[in-house]
């Protein structure tokens, strides 16, 4: 349909921004429904391949495949249904199976995907899960009937979907290698159902995103022991007259040097630790929890196993950051007082050197004194040899009188040829 009335071009990314609300829609399921969710952290290199791998999938089921630069894809290959979503750090790929069952960690949807081109998958597995999704009559079944599929171990559950389902896990990962998830339906439509088991796969997911920070943090802590330790040590010397400045200096720097890199090796790490908490706490949000006496909720989980391990990464990201102002501040204190010594040492040296140029300059007019003085005396000497030779010549001449005459005009003439000599020295 053509426009109506003129307006301006569109803005080059229009479409694509207005898309944006409408991508990665949720897959419908009808229970019952199995499913197998795997997150996989990927390098650059293996998000490249992922295109051709997932081509090779599509052509071997007659499907047509995802664009090179796609970002998310869904595919019916009849026996199985792909959900593929492209992710900053990690991709995930949800398998879905339709039809009935008993435990649906015997025979898991993974099972219907082919072994040979899941080998091809490159990159390496963060989160494994199953799930299945059951359809419910009448009552939600008891937690003592549902605990022997999670195999004895303590479950966390909740009615989520204002009620509409009930959400069950334990949050281990069991002998296969896989976490477990169940989900009973008693009144979600199609789309809810496809949405639900998105967030709780969601969750888990940035759960162990979140997570990977906390190797960083426990190891980060005995090195910012040893880095405020020194800066101790060093603010402490500063305190002594008898230190060298310069040496202390140079170790601040080195610090500092050691803080930064520190502070630039995990600054991406401990920022998306705090993101991806952030997601965690909004998914369980939409869940729309409602508790079970006795059970523990997805928050209450997340709270009392998650958050601590969140604050201890929250903890030492704003140690680390904190050590390096305190490393700053050190080193802008001691290098202003190193400066302030130079600028005094130079100052004595100026000192000293102008002085020296004032001596220099006193000896220079003495011995410039002294020179008019010689050059005078030696030159009234010859104009007395030449009034002498003068008046044995017959001329009527008093030699004595001639050179007291003379020597005041060779003095000042002297004089003056020798300040104009140093006048030109200086000005070459």
């Amino acid at each position: 349909m053509t426009r109506s009335s003129p307006i301006p071009d569109n803005y080059p990314q229009r479409y694509q921004l207005h898309n944006e609300v409408h991508a990665r829609p949720f897959i419908a399921l009808r229970s019952p429904e199995r499913a197998t969710h795997l997150a996989i952290l990927l390098n650059a290199e293996q998000k490249a391949r992922e295109p051709q791998i997932l081509a090779a999938l599509c052509e071997r089921y007659v499907h047509l495949p995802p664009s090179a630069d796609a970002d998310h894809f869904n595919a019916d290959f009849g026996t199985f249904r792909l959900r593929w979503e492209r992710h900053t750090e990690f991709s995930t790929y949800t398998f879905y199976v339709r039809g009935p069952f008993n435990d649906p960690f015997v025979k898991p949807a993974l099972e219907s995907v082919p072994a040979d081109w899941l080998k091809t998958l490159p990159g390496q597995v963060i989160m494994a899960a199953h799930a299945g999704i059951q359809k419910v009559e009448r009552d939600m079944p008891s937690i003592d009937a549902i605990a022997p599929l999670f195999e004895g171990s303590t479950l966390v559950a909740s009615e989520v979907a204002g009620g509409a389902a009930l959400a069950c896990t334990d949050f281990r990962i069991h002998a296969d290698g896989f976490s477990r998830f169940l989900i009973y339906d008693k009144g979600l439509w199609s789309r809810q159902a496809g949405r639900l088991l998105q967030r709780v796969f969601e969750i888990e997911v940035y759960r162990m995103m979140a997570l990977r920070a906390l190797p960083v943090a426990r190891e980060l802590m005995p090195r910012l022991s040893t880095g405020e330790q020194k800066l101790l040590d060093i603010t402490t010397a500063m305190a002594e007259p008898e230190r060298n400045d310069q040496e202390l200096l140079e170790e601040l720097v080195a610090l500092a040097a050691n803080v930064e890199k520190s502070v630039s090796s995990t600054h991406f790490r401990f920022n998306a630790a705090e993101t991806y908490y952030r997601l965690v706490g909004w998914r369980i949000d939409e869940l729309r929890e409602k508790r079970i006496e006795g059970i523990q909720t997805f928050r209450e989980f997340m709270e009392r196993r998650l958050e601590p391990a969140m604050h201890t990464c929250q903890s030492v990201a704003k140690r680390q950051i904190l050590l390096s102002d305190r490393v700053t501040h050190a080193s802008q204190l001691l290098r202003t007082r190193v400066e302030i010594t130079m600028e005094k040492q130079n100052q004595a040296l100026l000192e000293s050197m102008d002085k020296r140029a004032r001596l220099q300059l006193q000896l220079q007019e003495t011995v410039e004194g002294l020179s008019i003085a010689a050059i005078s005396y030696y030159v009234a000497g010859l104009i007395g040899y030449l009034a002498k030779a003068g008046k044995a010549a017959g001329l009527p001449l008093q030699p004595e009188l001639v050179v007291g005459i003379s020597i005041p005009v060779v003095v000042v003439l002297i004089a003056f040829g020798v300040r104009r000599i140093r006048k030109m020295v200086e000005k070459k």
